[in-house]
């Protein structure tokens, strides 16, 4: 499949799945070798979960098909630029190549606010709208530290 036919695949579900319910016009395929792996759609309202974006669900559905939590040999398309979220778990996944149709101000121009997201990480924490304060760091070290000389660990 071509790039153009993916990204037909994903903007078709976007609007598929807003229409039937599951959530908002977001869709989403992983492909490789121009072969689609998964497909993902927003499934944040009839999920009741928040993190169940339409690439989040793609990445989920791509890892469970290969079996594996690395991804670099395959392509995301998506319905729209990957908010901070998702875009966390693409780099996570290691996709290899990152396609989008609609782009964050157009998000915000039906009432997504993704760009607000983007514009608060910058923010030192002092600064941004959600209070944030670090808690028991010394004690949670211990994890680390149990981490690092783990001898059987699988490192991502």
């Amino acid at each position: 499949m071509t790039p153009e036919s993916l990204m037909r695949r994903a903007i078709a579900l976007s609007m598929e799945k807003m229409q039937s319910g599951s959530g908002g016009p977001f869709g989403a395929v992983i492909a490789r070798n121009g072969e689609v792996v998964a497909e993902g759609w927003n499934q944040v309202t009839s999920s009741a979960d928040p993190t169940a974006h339409a690439e989040v669900v793609a990445i989920r559905r791509a890892c469970q098909a290969l079996g594996r939590f690395d991804l670099r040999d395959c392509e995301i398309f998506t319905s729209c630029e990957p908010c901070p979220m998702c875009l966390g778990a693409i780099y996570w996944a290691r996709l290899g190549r990152i396609w989008y149709a609609n782009d964050r101000r157009d998000a915000a121009a039906i009432g997504f606010d993704d760009d607000l997201l983007y514009r608060e990480i910058p923010l030192p924490l002092t600064e941004r709208s959600l209070p944030t304060q670090r808690l028991l760091a010394d004690e949670a070290r211990a994890a680390f530290d149990a981490w690092m000389s783990k001898p059987d660990k699988v490192a991502y």
